[in-house]
């Protein structure tokens, strides 16, 4: 019998959060045989504007701002390669991966539409309602506007200290 080959979108980013997922994933959903297609996708933040003057009134040159793009680039080449070793061992697993720009919500949702990917899995940061309020929900988002399956990795939480109930 043979087995359909599936896309599956794993969203990365600096977090233990996105690793645990990517782990989970490989463990639970990947079969090493299977001729399945992971695409690592990281979503930089938007540069931010500058103001020739920020609020303390110092100028902004060209080569702070360089710096900061290529920080920002150094970052998501440190992110992507964190995750494809995660991948190395798989033999016939297909690994892509893609650096976009913008609103993690919004980029994640247009990616998995365009690529008309099987599934999309996603770290939780396990932010309580205040910030999720504020920061918004990556996952929670997704999870209500992509049509395929998202599947929404909590990593456990480690106890240091017993509690009795």
């Amino acid at each position: 019998m043979a087995t359909k080959e599936r896309k599956i979108l794993v969203a990365v980013d600096e977090g233990e959060e996105s690793v645990y997922a990517l782990s989970w994933c490989l463990k639970n959903i990947v079969n090493e045989n299977s001729k399945d297609t992971i695409v690592l996708l990281y979503v930089k933040p938007p540069q931010v504007v500058y103001t020739a003057l920020d609020g303390s009134g110092y100028l902004f040159s060209p080569d702070i701002i360089a710096t900061m793009d290529k920080y920002r680039n150094e970052v998501a080449d440190t992110v992507i390669d964190k995750a494809k070793k995660l991948c190395k061992d798989l033999q016939h697993v297909k690994v892509e991966t893609r650096v976009e720009v913008g609103d993690a919500r919004d980029v994640i949702c247009s990616a998995a539409e365009k690529m008309g990917v099987d599934m999309v899995v996603l770290g939780s940061h396990g932010y309580g309602l205040i910030k999720r309020a504020f920061l918004g929900s990556v996952s929670n988002h997704c999870a209500q506007n992509i049509k395929c399956p998202v599947l929404i990795v909590k990593r456990p939480k480690t106890c240091a200290t017993t509690s009795t109930s």
